[in-house]
């Protein structure tokens, strides 16, 4: 008969191009699901990364109150770590000439914010680029980016004391919150290391050392020293 079976080939026919763009479709949406998976992944990876890294940011900028000590002629350590130099120096611009030296080093565990040794009045000020050499190493003291401050203590006038802030391979800004001829309180925050460090506290020849080598300091509240 004629014509007979177009009718199914029709049929047939719709069958095959709905079942192609089935595949199509299929195809097209298990692509999109990988690629959707994969970007998925990345950015819970993304979110876990940032979130550690907040996580230690804030660890890291922590900032407990100092519990400063009392009494006469206390020198307190101004920043948290550990000593790993009590020598005898010379610092020509804020001691002058020969003069006691305490060496603290600050791990990236340790914290960052720095505190007044003494009471008294912020003489000297000034800001040095350098290298970033590890911290670890004493020599960073002298080469590296440093701050550094002279005190003038309030209970002795006309006395010198010195705190050099140091930056490290990873510390790179040091954020001071003082200026010449600002008044500090012992223990008073007076500044900030962004990540490992190290700070000298250098001290008149006839201060007492009270601390030791590998001694882990608290600053603002450990005494490190005291004036004869």
């Amino acid at each position: 008969m004629k014509h007979s079976g177009k009718a199914r080939q029709a049929a047939l026919s719709l069958i095959l191009q709905s079942l192609a763009l089935l595949a199509a479709v299929l195809i097209v949406g298990g692509l999109a699901w990988l690629i959707g998976s994969a970007i998925l992944a990345f950015f819970f990876v993304l979110v876990v990364l940032w979130a550690v890294f907040v996580g230690f940011t804030l660890y890291f900028f922590r900032d407990p109150e100092a519990r400063v000590p009392e009494g006469p002629n206390l020198i307190l350590a101004p920043a948290h770590g550990t000593v790993d130099v009590i020598d005898e120096t010379t610092e020509a611009e804020v001691m002058r000439g020969p003069c006691r030296r305490i060496s603290i080093f600050l791990s990236v565990f340790d914290v960052h914010v720095q505190n007044a040794p003494v009471s008294g009045t912020v003489t000297f000020f000034r800001h040095q680029p350098g290298r970033y050499l590890n911290a670890l190493r004493s020599e960073s003291a002298s080469e590296n980016e440093n701050v550094l401050i002279g005190l003038e203590p309030k209970e002795r006038p006309g006395t010198a004391l010195g705190v050099r802030l140091v930056a490290g391979l990873i510390a790179r800004r040091i954020v001071p919150w003082i200026a010449p001829g600002d008044a500090v309180t012992r223990g008073e925050r007076i500044g900030l290391i962004q990540f490992g460090s190290r700070v000298e506290l250098y001290l008149p020849l006839t201060a007492r050392i009270r601390t030791q080598l590998r001694d882990q300091v608290v600053g603002g509240e450990t005494v490190v020293a005291a004036f004869e």
